[in-house]
């Protein structure tokens, strides 16, 4: 009710364009989304921690800064909308809200040794499997965390060799996969998961803990970081970290920007240009090291 009434308002006495009032639907049905399946269906009841953490999972996803401030500024007029005709008694949750103009972060990643160590450090015990399978798929596709633990097996194609993303948490997308990750996962298919469902209705989960249930996100970080030590890499073994492995090792070996953009799922591209800072860096060791002169 509020979005259509609001979307009538620009409409009828705001004057807007229909591109203008496809972007507010967009922007506001996507809070509204993010709000649901947090367990708030209620715009109205929205306050300013809600907001603040929605645009911090945007960042995490990549999404550039102008695409943030742009939701911002959405939220804050939808919301100053609402406080006018009553529809709220709180203060505008959006108002307030500054996102800082877009900066290089600093990557974090391993080298490419580092990862194959990594990868192989599991066993080959049910959960050995399970992590193998986790850990090549990660590396092959650069998948973000929340695509990990919510992946289905139907998403993998492992005939065909390549991985379906449906956009619930970037952009939609195909990925391939190699072979290694193709084993992997067979492996884990085949041998361990059907053990690790424990007898439980199968929902299409494609990795499982021992209780049969999906893993959590807590779960997942706890696996990576055990893996990391035992590796005996002194980096922290994050889901981020994996994925950014996967983006500068595709720099490295001469992935164009646009493909990487279209594999990483970024909306923006300028969320896949900070990778190119570390090719800038590698062509300058190069330089540094060959140059006679240099």
């Amino acid at each position: 009710m509020y979005v259509d009434n609001y979307l009538t308002f620009l409409e009828k006495e705001e004057k807007k364009s229909e591109n203008t009032l496809s972007a507010y639907r967009t922007d506001i049905n996507d809070f509204l989304k993010y709000i649901t399946e947090r367990g708030n269906s209620d715009l109205s009841s929205v306050t300013n921690t809600d907001v603040v953490g929605y645009l911090l999972e945007l960042k995490g996803l990549g999404k550039s800064a102008a695409t943030i401030n742009r939701k911002t500024a959405s939220l804050r007029n939808f919301y100053g909308y609402m406080k006018e005709r009553g529809y709220t008694k709180g203060p505008n949750p959006a108002k307030n809200i500054t996102v800082p103009k877009g900066s290089s972060r600093e990557i974090e990643y391993l080298s490419e040794e580092e990862a194959v160590r990594l990868i192989e450090s599991p066993d080959d015990s049910l959960a050995g499997r399970r992590d193998r399978a986790i850990l090549e798929l990660m590396y092959a596709t650069g998948m973000m965390v929340n695509e990990v633990i919510n992946a289905k097996v139907g998403d993998v194609n492992l005939k065909m060799g390549f991985m379906s993303f449906d956009g619930s948490f970037g952009k939609a997308r195909i990925v391939p996969i190699g072979r290694p990750a193709r084993a992997a996962v067979t492996d884990y298919i085949d041998n361990a998961r059907n053990e690790m469902l424990k007898g439980r209705e199968d929902d299409g989960t494609l990795f499982l803990n021992y209780t049969g249930t999906g893993l959590t996100r807590q779960g997942l970080w706890k696996i990576l970081k055990e893996y990391g030590v035992k590796a005996g890499i002194e980096k922290s073994i994050t889901p981020h970290i994996i994925r950014d492995s996967f983006a500068v090792h595709m720099i490295n070996h001469g992935a164009d920007i646009k493909s990487l953009q279209e594999l990483m799922g970024h909306e923006d591209i300028s969320a896949t240009e900070v990778y190119l800072s570390v090719r800038k860096v590698k062509i300058k060791e190069v330089y540094d090291s060959a140059h006679p002169r240099a």
